[in-house]
């Protein structure tokens, strides 16, 4: 008895000691039932530390709860509960740590959780959180240092805030705070307020504190961990569809980003976003500046983009996705529409950064919650235009995460602007050409009086669409003699230029081909008229060398009977092809075109200027009125156009040592044939065979002119030279280069041995070969033999007029060699050394 009321004294005067004894000392079973869920608990003030027994039955309880598919404020909530009851604590909250714009700040998640209080009336809704930067108060500080905090007195740290007690009303006396981390990255602070029935928190409070936190941080890290895949998998199905929508449109800028945007709606979890176009121009029109420079129209003085353009949406689309899925496009919005009335689109505009501005309700009942507004940016760096987005589904802000999947969609978008340009342009040079193509048909296109000069209307008292086409083919058959147009020699230097045209419709008569493939007799003249005006007027590769090609090729195809190889198809395209062969040429060759980096050289890789006469021949084909395999069926006309190619580039020199080899394998193999039907049948029966033969023809065409008469031939050769020279003129004047001899005037006299140079490397062999392929080609090998012999001979005069200078040089030398030797009386003193 002594000893318990010795006891019952001492706990009287040691209040203190009692207090903290039985805090420890408390019994289990009543704080066991104090965390069953079916007990609705009343008084927490006498509930204090738990004992180990107690702790093991928290904790499992904590586990189980860990494991519930519970959002993480559900979670974090049952923990802060649990906490304020275990350290008594007024109450807890908990800060999320988020950022936006760039900027790190805390929010308000969970606020004033206390171990009675409900979770609804603990979640803080996004439209009342309290929002303040890490540089503000000890929760801005431990989520800035990442360090725990125990303040005892607020009043005495100069780090505490009394910012949220103002927008509250409560007084927080001391505060302990814990940082929720994963790894390096704060996700939000734990913030406990004022210890119930003492001054300050202990550290045995701290301790358990922070022993409890633990399951608080696996909640928010398994939270951050899903939010992140989220994220990522949001990103990427944005960037991939995106992608595969951007592709698929290039035509127009506008479709191309409702493609993107519309199919990636779903992954950007907002109710409603819009896409505002600007307007890309720069410089206003002279005209629209008159109204401002007279004074009848108010200077803008709104904003502008970081290039200086004035902000001006020429259409916004607007995509509504809550409830029942709609799409407005609004052309030339007003200044006040509701995407625009808040401002922030035409902020980003200006300056290329988005922020975020909560909005009033619209007029159509849509509420503004949140907004999060990027500019679309192209390769450029000019903002294109800005997207917005309004209201997370969620219900929270927009966050940094946000920001970086609408970022990387409007960035793709932006990018994207490139190929939209790239197709503007193709399409705009392609129009260009179109224009370019038609005014040069306008120009070189025959004329209604050109065809009449030659459909005479006299004759027929009537235009040429109203005539009978076989009295017009009889016109232009008795238009020009035929039986000299059958010579290898045939001249034109005494025939016009305008009787050249009536020379080569004759041809086309002569073949047989033009009342067979139904050739229009107006559609043959206006061709053959257009393509005399389609070359140039310089010194050899005219109208009269284009000709020559074509009345060569004829020659080779009947006189020479090579035609019994191809089709009358074949031969009316080889023909024509020999006429166009070198239709618009410049008077350069295809190395100058290399050197002067000229457009031509820059579209074609190889073969530069034949692929143009190539082009220029299949756009007179083009031409409906010009078209003279306008009655052929699609087959023959695609076989057409392949023979044009396999005729016009063969006659690149750089081609024909490539191909002589083969074609003097197919001249080995006939020769020894005696049997006229298997020589023609080897090479007809063959496609390859007769496009080598074709294209050796056409060489031997182009180089015709060194086999005419010399009287003919030497005036050729001096046009051809003169044109080299010209070029060679160029070379020194535009590419500061000295020309090879051949284009150098300078070497004039040097021709003749020029001439046999050529003759020997190319010119021979193409003649001998068809000699003795066809016998009846053997004039043009004797006219190059010929014309050989007379450039030998004055190549011979120009030698003995360079040694005769030599030697005279030679003889000069030696006598002043002599003088300078003393009058040359020491025969064996040397010439080079001096004794002294």
């Amino acid at each position: 008895r002594t000893l318990k009321d010795s006891v019952e004294k001492y706990l009287e005067n040691n209040p203190q000691f009692a207090k903290e004894y039985f805090d420890k000392k408390l019994r289990a079973e009543a704080l066991t039932a104090a965390f069953e869920a079916n007990v609705d608990i009343k008084d927490t003030a006498s509930f204090k530390d738990v004992n180990a027994v107690l702790e093991s039955a928290i904790i499992f309880e904590l586990v189980k709860e860990l494991q519930k598919p519970e959002n993480m404020e559900q979670a974090l909530h049952k923990v802060l509960q649990r906490v304020a009851l275990i350290i008594q604590a007024d109450r807890l909250s908990f800060y999320m740590c988020r950022g936006r714009n760039g900027t790190l700040e805390l929010a308000t998640s969970l606020f004033d959780v206390t171990p009675t209080s409900k979770y609804e009336a603990n979640l803080v809704d996004p439209q009342t959180e309290i929002v303040f930067p890490l540089e503000i108060g000890v929760v801005g500080f431990t989520a800035t240092s990442k360090k725990t905090q125990n303040v005892p007195d607020v009043s005495k740290n100069n780090k505490f805030s009394d910012f949220v007690d103002k927008q509250t009303g409560y007084k927080t006396k001391c505060m302990m705070t814990f940082p929720l981390m994963a790894e390096k990255e704060c996700l939000g602070v734990v913030m406990a307020l004022n210890k119930i029935g003492a001054e300050h928190f202990t550290p045995e409070d701290e301790a358990l504190f922070h022993k409890y936190m633990n399951f608080a941080q696996v909640v928010a890290l398994q939270h951050y961990t899903a939010y992140m895949w989220n994220v990522e998998s949001r990103r990427s199905q944005v960037l991939l569809w995106s992608a595969s929508k951007v592709f698929e449109e290039l035509t127009d800028i506008e479709r191309q980003f409702h493609k993107a945007l519309y199919t990636v709606r779903t992954y950007l979890q907002c109710e409603r976003y819009s896409v505002g176009l600007l307007d890309m121009t720069k410089e206003k029109e002279f005209y629209d500046e008159w109204p401002v420079k007279l004074g009848d129209v108010e200077p803008y003085k709104g904003p502008k983009t970081p290039d200086g353009r004035e902000v001006n949406f020429y259409k916004i689309i607007d995509y509504l996705l809550e409830g029942k899925e709609e799409i407005k496009v609004i052309p030339g919005p007003p200044a006040d529409h509701w995407a625009l009335v808040s401002g922030l689109p035409t902020y980003v505009a200006e300056n290329g950064f988005q922020r975020m501005k909560k909005e009033a309700v619209d007029e159509t009942g849509f509420v503004i919650k949140n907004v999060l507004s990027l500019p679309i940016v192209n390769k450029k760096e000019e903002i294109v235009g800005i997207a917005t987005f309004f209201n997370r589904k969620d219900g929270k802000p927009f966050d940094e995460y946000d920001e970086q999947i609408t970022e990387a969609l409007t960035q793709f978008l932006g990018w994207s602007v490139l190929n939209c340009d790239t197709y503007d342009k193709l399409n705009r040079m392609e129009w260009r050409k179109d224009i370019a193509q038609e005014m040069l048909m306008y120009q070189t296109r025959c004329t209604t009086d050109e065809l009449q000069s030659i459909l005479v209307s006299e004759k027929f008292d009537a235009d040429p669409e109203d005539c009978d086409q076989k009295e017009m083919y009889k016109l232009l058959v008795n238009n020009v003699n035929g039986e000299n147009l059958y010579l290898f020699s045939f001249s034109d230097f005494p025939v016009t230029e305008f009787d050249l045209i009536k020379a080569g419709i004759r041809m086309f008569f002569e073949l047989g081909v033009v009342e067979k493939f139904k050739v229009p007799a107006e559609t043959l003249t206006r061709w053959m008229y257009t393509v005399r005006k389609g070359y140039r007027a310089i010194t050899y590769h005219n109208w009269r060398h284009g000709f020559n090609v074509g009345h060569t090729m004829f020659c080779l195809l009947q006189t020479g009977k090579l035609r019994k190889y191809y089709t009358d198809l074949d031969a009316f395209a080889m023909v024509a092809a020999a006429f166009c062969h070198d239709i618009d040429h410049r008077g350069t060759n295809n190395l100058y075109q290399t050197k002067s980096a000229s457009p031509l050289a820059r579209l074609h890789g190889s073969s530069i200027m034949e692929r143009h006469h190539l082009e220029y021949s299949k756009t007179l084909m083009g031409e409906e009125s010009l078209n003279i395999f306008c009655n052929l069926q699609k087959r023959q006309f695609e076989n057409v156009q392949h023979l044009f190619d396999v005729c016009i580039i063969a006659t690149d020199l750089a081609l024909y040592f490539k191909k002589r080899t083969m074609f003097q394998n197919i001249v080995n193999a006939t020769e020894p044939m005696t049997d006229e039907k298997e020589a023609t049948a080897f090479v007809s029966n063959n496609p390859i065979r007769k496009e080598i033969v074709m294209a050796m023809m056409m060489t031997g065409c182009d180089l015709s002119a060194i086999t005419k008469p010399w009287e003919v031939q030497s005036k050729v050769a001096l046009m051809v030279a003169a044109e080299f020279w010209e070029q060679g003129d160029l070379e020194r004047s535009v590419l500061d280069q000295q020309p090879i001899p051949m284009m150098d005037r300078n070497c004039a006299e040097q021709l003749p041995k020029m001439q046999c140079g050529f003759i020997d490397f190319v010119c021979s062999f193409v003649y001998k070969e068809f000699s003795r392929f066809h016998k009846e080609i053997q004039p043009m090998f004797d006219g190059l033999n010929n014309n050989r012999a007379h450039w030998n001979e004055l190549a011979e005069v120009y030698n003995a007029k360079m040694k005769a200078i030599e030697d005279e040089k030679k003889k000069l030398e030696e006598e002043e060699a002599k003088k300078a030797g003393g009058g040359g009386g020491e025969g064996g003193k040397s010439k080079t050394c001096t004794i002294c």
